[in-house]
């Protein structure tokens, strides 16, 4: 896929999520995808295949917030296989604090599909507000 065809993909993705649906990223991920949650802090790791992205990194997200996590995307750079995403969230967890964290994301899509995405983000706002990844679940999503 060209350049322009891999960040209409990706702004379709946030599109989605603005909107508070899931279904353009997951109809798009690869099988064995990788989402790598970068830093030194209890997020971080390289969570392989579509179920450790979607059950283990996100649905772990997700069981913080009453409706599905708002992710609004405001720039977009696309370069061969790669789309880079500057992004805020928007959103308020069930104990009523705001999580509206600043991201950097890096996409790189391999024939149509999400293969990789690597993460970059306030990890302090992360265990603040969404304490540590508990590690029985980076074990199951290694």
């Amino acid at each position: 896929m060209s350049a322009a065809a891999n960040k209409k993909l990706v702004q379709q993705v946030y599109t989605d999520s603005a909107n508070r649906s899931g279904t353009t990223f997951i109809d798009n991920l690869a099988e064995d995808a990788i989402w790598i949650v970068t830093g030194q802090y209890s997020w971080s790791h390289e969570f392989k295949g579509r179920d450790a992205i979607n059950n283990g990194l996100m649905g772990h997200f997700r069981s913080f917030f009453a409706a599905r996590p708002r992710t609004v995307a405001f720039n977009f750079i696309a370069e061969g296989d790669y789309v880079v995403v500057e992004a805020r969230g928007d959103n308020v967890t069930k104990s009523g604090e705001r999580y509206d964290n600043q991201y950097c994301m890096v996409w790189r899509i391999e024939n149509g599909r999400i293969k990789e995405i690597k993460e970059y983000c306030d990890s302090a706002l992360v265990e603040r507000v969404l304490g540590p990844f508990p590690a029985e679940r980076k074990m199951s999503a290694a």
